[in-house]
């Protein structure tokens, strides 16, 4: 599932507003590492949100987004849109078996090996990174 944001800032404090979670905020020195840290608090907003027994907003299609007078506003004052993926740390690794072409294969283990880590971990660090890049 990903969220809409709104980002806005300058050089050295950005923030990320989520338009469909009240009070989920997030700020980061650039946009890349807002975007992170609203990775971080989405997380721990809706973590945090369950607990208490509330039900979790889900998020609104960007034509109705950007139909909200508030999100249209924010556009028109410089914020730019983006998603947030929600990633629910389960703490329980899981065996996946996955199809891959052999010389990309032999690419992955090459800089796993030259960042000291394993195939696995050196996967779940490209797909994170991949979840949390501007689309």
């Amino acid at each position: 599932m990903r969220y809409f944001v709104l980002v806005d800032g300058q050089d050295g404090a950005y923030g990320v507003v989520f338009p469909d979670l009240p009070g989920c905020v997030a700020m980061g020195e650039t946009i890349e590492k807002a975007l992170a840290n609203a990775g971080d608090v989405l997380r721990d907003w809706v973590d945090l949100t369950e607990e208490n027994g509330h039900p979790i907003p889900p998020p609104r299609a960007l034509e109705a987004l950007r139909a909200d007078p508030e999100t249209a506003q924010a556009l028109r004052s410089g914020a730019s849109l983006a998603t947030v993926p929600l990633v629910r740390e389960t703490g329980k690794p899981v065996k996946a078996n996955l199809s891959l072409d052999a010389g990309l294969l032999a690419a992955i283990d090459e800089e796993a090996r030259r960042r000291k880590l394993t195939r696995s971990a050196f996967v779940e660090l490209m797909a994170r990174q991949m979840l949390s890049q501007i689309a």
